[in-house]
């Protein structure tokens, strides 16, 4: 079954009602849209983005089950193959076996730690936004384990390999995804 965003929002939405999750869904899927146009993938851009949208579907009311649940629930609504193995793959080697084999499943897997650990940074800035952070400042951030500890920088740095890019393009290139978006996502959550 195709899927449109507004049903994919709906569908995160029945099983997440945290404003923090959906706040994370709306990131990943604005930064992984953005990455398909930077990457040549503009066709396929709303597909990238409604896999960003629905990775984590099953992590607020399952997280003991995260990337296995959220593959049952997506079937039991008629959802496409390629749409559960793309959201899965994010869990690789930490949840479940499904290696990110196609670079949409790698630019998920590389960014959803990340925009995690940027959104924490901006938090801290005084604007509490990450328009006006540089990459110099995201480094430093990343550098210091004890910020944002949850964020996996071994996945990171693991996603930005399975890539073949150098680490700060990966945190350069995600942290101008998120200023690019960082306002649409705002308007969504208001």
């Amino acid at each position: 079954m195709e899927l449109t965003h507004t049903q994919a929002l709906d569908l995160l939405k029945r099983y997440n009602q945290e404003p923090f999750h959906i706040r994370h869904g709306l990131t990943v899927s604005a930064v992984m849209e953005w990455f398909a146009r930077e990457l040549g993938y503009g066709d396929d851009a709303e597909f990238w983005s409604i896999v960003g949208l629905l990775h984590d579907l099953d992590f607020e009311q399952w997280p003991e089950e995260h990337c296995i649940k959220s593959q049952e629930l997506m079937r039991e609504a008629g959802l496409d193959e390629a749409l559960i193995h793309a959201t899965a793959s994010h869990g690789w080697g930490e949840v479940c076996d499904i290696k990110p084999e196609h670079e949409m499943e790698k630019v998920l897997f590389a960014c959803d730690e990340l925009t995690g650990l940027i959104g924490a940074a901006a938090l801290m800035r005084p604007s509490r936004s990450c328009a006006d952070m540089e990459l110099k400042s995201l480094k430093k951030k990343f550098k210091d384990k004890k910020f944002a500890a949850g964020c996996s920088r071994e996945v990171i740095s693991k996603g930005a390999e399975l890539l073949g890019w150098d680490l700060d393009k990966l945190l350069d290139m995600t942290l101008r995804a998120m200023q690019a978006t960082e306002a649409d996502i705002e308007a969504q959550m208001a």
